[in-house]
């Protein structure tokens, strides 16, 4: 089967050293992506797009393929496609009627063809020709130009052509690791993982840092979704997930500083910290989800006060954003189940936060606070490579990985309801549906004399998790891992 990956239009005007340079890194990230479904995937290089071929034939594994493409950053469409060499002219629509015919009898249609080259015919001649001979023997309802049921679909590069079966909107944006690397501080509300998602989708290869305010559980949990984005969105590139320990730089600022100041001064901790490992790890801009004047921190002049302690530039990519396009876009990547089952954890909350920070009374107040707490915090701070994440929790607890279902047992499937829904779990044994994302809260109900096998398609999610239920009192929790 055969694809052709259309480029963002923004890649497509650059100079020919940049074309090359951002064709170059979409095409290594296409094909460590589509690896994982065909070892012997095939991708190539043209000027004005990317050539995929694959030996697959399962429509279940096409289909969650076609989805790793529509989720790489970088393309603006994939085309299912039949290849062939150009026919003459009249014999164009034995090409077509094989992929069209079906689809056109009651129905109104329209040819659009597309050509580069040199040819004795001109793109209208084909749509016309090949219009004609469709209208004539498949039964459709007639030509409409404009609004038809179905588009027939051809493109002619000089004695090639390609008939397009299907075509899938892609994500846009420039190929991850294209754009220098950024670190985004994220956290479990619906902010900050779009914000990442946005510079993701820019071509930044985005790192992740998380203060711990909450405990592991919290930890956990934003785990879960920096992973959601990098698996989903990431395009494997090596990126780190940094836990920064801030419950004592917490406990801090509610006995040294004055309730108002609060809420600016810990971002400004935050920030002092997050700048502090940018610049050890040689990154140049800071990512948050800040959005103007959604909370009492948020407002231009206290953002300003902010940003002073921070040398390293701070992106905030949904500065302008409301919050209700925040939430329908987090839905729509995924990302908002996450928020909804894990509410975003606050340990400092002023009775009365001030929007108009000074900047010389926040100094004043930091002057009360031991600095040694933050760099104490800034030593406690881990660094993982956020494809060993999983490898980190299951040190501390052994959890057994089995490739087939036990006779008596749960599978408990935590995918994401979108990809359980393109590859259905088939198996001999009962199979509950639990997306990882609720499986924390739903965790009181499982019994601890059942054996439960949780199964997330690349092992990853489900191990991270099977530990973490062992550690909570649920002993015959094990993987499940074709």
């Amino acid at each position: 089967m055969k694809f052709v990956v259309k480029f963002f239009s923004e890649i497509a005007i650059k100079s020919k050293p940049v074309r090359r340079r951002l064709v170059a890194q979409l095409h290594e990230n296409l094909k460590s992506v589509l690896r994982e479904f065909d070892p012997d995937i095939q991708v190539q290089k043209a000027w004005d797009k990317l050539l995929v071929e694959t030996a697959l034939e399962d429509p279940a594994q096409v289909q969650r393929m076609v989805e790793a493409m529509r989720n790489t950053a970088g393309i603006t469409y994939v085309l299912e496609v039949v290849e062939c060499p150009l026919p003459a002219l009249d014999d164009i629509v034995d090409r077509v009627l094989p992929i069209y015919g079906p689809r056109l009898p009651g129905k109104t249609f329209a040819v659009r063809c597309k050509r580069t080259g040199n040819h004795d015919f001109t793109s209208v001649d084909v749509e016309r020709t090949v219009g004609a001979a469709l209208l004539a023997q498949t039964g459709a309802a007639g030509v409409k130009l404009k609004h038809p049921d179905v588009q027939v679909e051809l493109e002619i590069s000089k004695k090639t052509m390609f008939v397009i079966g299907r075509r899938h909107r892609g994500l846009g944006g420039y190929p991850v690791g294209s754009v220098d690397p950024v670190l985004s501080l994220i956290s479990g509300g619906f902010d900050s993982p779009v914000a990442s998602y946005l510079t993701m989708k820019r071509g930044m290869r985005t790192h992740f840092l998380f203060f711990n305010l909450g405990g592991r559980d919290h930890e956990i949990g934003v785990k879960e979704v920096a992973l959601y984005l990098w698996q989903k969105y990431g395009c494997n590139q090596r990126v780190l997930f940094i836990s920064v320990p801030f419950e004592e730089v917490v406990a801090e600022l509610l006995t040294r500083v004055q309730d108002s100041q609060m809420g600016v001064i810990l971002k400004r901790m935050m920030l002092r910290v997050a700048d502090r490992i940018a610049r050890d790890l040689e990154i140049d801009a800071l990512v948050t989800g800040e959005a103007v004047a959604q909370v009492s921190s948020q407002t231009v002049r206290n953002l300003a006060v902010i940003d002073e302690v921070s040398e390293s530039l701070v992106l905030r990519p949904l500065v302008a954003s409301d919050k209700e396009d925040i939430v329908r876009l987090a839905n729509a990547i995924g990302t908002g189940e996450f928020a909804a089952n894990m509410p975003e954890y606050c340990g400092v909350i002023s009775v009365n936060p001030t929007t108009r920070a000074r900047l010389d009374r926040v100094r004043a107040e930091e002057a009360r606070f031991d600095m040694e707490i933050l760099d104490r915090a800034l030593a406690g701070a881990t660094r993982t490579r956020i494809d060993r994440l999983a490898e980190e929790d299951i040190q501390r607890t052994e959890v057994e990985v089995l490739s087939v279902p036990l006779a008596e047992c749960v599978i408990i499937d935590i995918r994401h309801p979108d990809e359980e829904e393109l590859a259905p779990l088939d198996v001999h044994v009962p199979v509950a549906k639990i997306p990882f994302y609720q499986l924390h809260s739903k965790a009181a109900g499982l019994s601890p004399d059942t054996t439960y096998m949780l199964y997330c398609g690349k092992g990853v999610m489900s191990r991270l998790h099977a530990s973490h239920l062992v550690e909570s009192g649920l002993p015959r929790v094990k993987v499940y891992a074709p």
